[in-house]
């Protein structure tokens, strides 16, 4: 643990997060501050920064922390007629921020990427204020790009992550993920869901909204999962009413929800995951030791399938891509896995192995020695 005796005694500690926008920004950002926040004796100030178009303006002051918000800076993919605007935009947003950092006498800025953080780098470089930086995705985006060359100290979750100076310290969690202990948690999880004691168990989930495809396939597999004796909990998204229960041909369970407020129930409940592969979800299943099947999703860049890879290559999921699941795809490969208790806990166990369920507290040490100027050096 990083030694706070260095802080400035005239002010508490001013810790300023740049993470809004998505789920994958705001998730890790609100789980360093619980571990900066659980500090024994840190007289601490945490300030997340965020825009009024994003779910920030829920989730942070939801968690009890100070939001303050500033203009987004999108940046297009490809040139446009926008891209023109993009300088103007950075100014004021850098003037603004810079005179929140002031305001708020900032002694770290750490970023997370996305439309909030690179106004964030920009303004803590002209007000001198150490910046750390927080990469989720295996393929870093632009503004962790520019943010990874001004930064004291660089975090990657995936290994080999191609950003400037990156460490590995992986995801942080919160702590109801990091800390899980699924067997312990299995028979709770599994009545808490309807769900037998003792069948093997599938896990179908797409993000908080669903996933058309993985809706599809899983229900069209569940004949073939039932009858080999294997239950279900598929989280269909709260969009998608048309999919419900299907017919019961075997003797296993099938429980339809439309949305998981208990992700640690749901992971301990289950013996393998079939889901997307944000980088959020492959640090969590990576962490409490769930397999995983990933189908990563079709647009975008590939930050998805690389943010798999490693944990595939390890040993711990399996990998098919959008346009490959279908049912069919589900009893030939998935049904054998969740049937051989040995094989399924040699991929759990390599899972657990690529996992780093104590991030967020190694990215708290990292934050507290730049803050007080015992770790700038790179």
């Amino acid at each position: 643990m990083s030694e706070l005796a260095s802080a400035p005694p005239s002010h508490p500690l001013s810790i300023v997060l740049a993470g809004g926008g998505t789920g994958g920004h705001i998730e890790p950002m609100l789980a360093l501050a619980d571990a900066l926040r659980r500090r024994p004796g840190a007289d601490l100030r945490i300030t997340c920064l965020g825009t009024e178009r994003g779910m920030e303006t829920r989730l942070v002051p939801a968690r009890g922390y100070d939001l303050r918000l500033i203009p987004p800076v999108p940046l297009p993919r490809k040139p446009t007629v926008d891209l023109l605007r993009v300088p103007g935009r950075v100014r004021r947003a850098v003037a603004q921020t810079r005179a929140l950092l002031d305001e708020l006498e900032a002694d770290v800025v750490v970023g997370f990427g996305g439309y909030v953080a690179l106004p964030a780098y920009l303004a803590a470089r002209r007000a001198g204020v150490p910046i750390v930086v927080h990469e989720q995705n295996a393929l870093p985006g632009l503004a962790n790009r520019i943010g990874a060359r001004l930064a004291a100290r660089v975090a990657v979750t995936t290994p080999g992550t191609p950003l400037h100076a990156g460490v590995h310290v992986g995801m942080p969690l919160r702590v109801a993920i990091g800390s899980l202990d699924r067997a312990a948690m299995r028979a709770e999880a599994r009545t808490a869901f309807g769900l037998e004691a003792d069948r093997p168990t599938l896990l179908v989930f797409g993000g908080s909204q669903g996933a058309a495809t993985l809706n599809r396939a899983a229900v069209g597999a569940a004949g073939a999962l039932s009858e080999a004796g294997i239950q279900v909990l598929h989280a269909r998204g709260p969009k998608n009413t048309d999919v419900e229960v299907p017919p019961r041909t075997g003797s296993a369970p099938y429980v339809v929800v439309d949305y998981l407020e208990r992700m640690d129930l749901a992971y301990a409940a289950a013996d393998l995951a079939l889901c997307r592969s944000g980088a959020v979800t492959v640090a969590e299943l990576s962490a409490v030791g769930l397999p995983g099947v990933f189908v990563p999703l079709p647009i975008g860049n590939g930050e998805q399938r690389r943010n798999a890879l490693p944990v595939v290559e390890a040993g711990g999921g399996l990998l098919v891509e959008d346009a490959d699941l279908t049912p069919g795809w589900i009893a030939e490969h998935v049904v054998p896995l969740l049937t051989d208790p040995e094989a399924l806990a040699g991929y759990a166990r390599h899972a657990a192995a690529a996992g780093a369920p104590d991030a967020d507290e190694r990215l708290a040490d990292m934050v507290l020695d730049v803050a007080t100027g015992t770790g700038v050096e790179r």
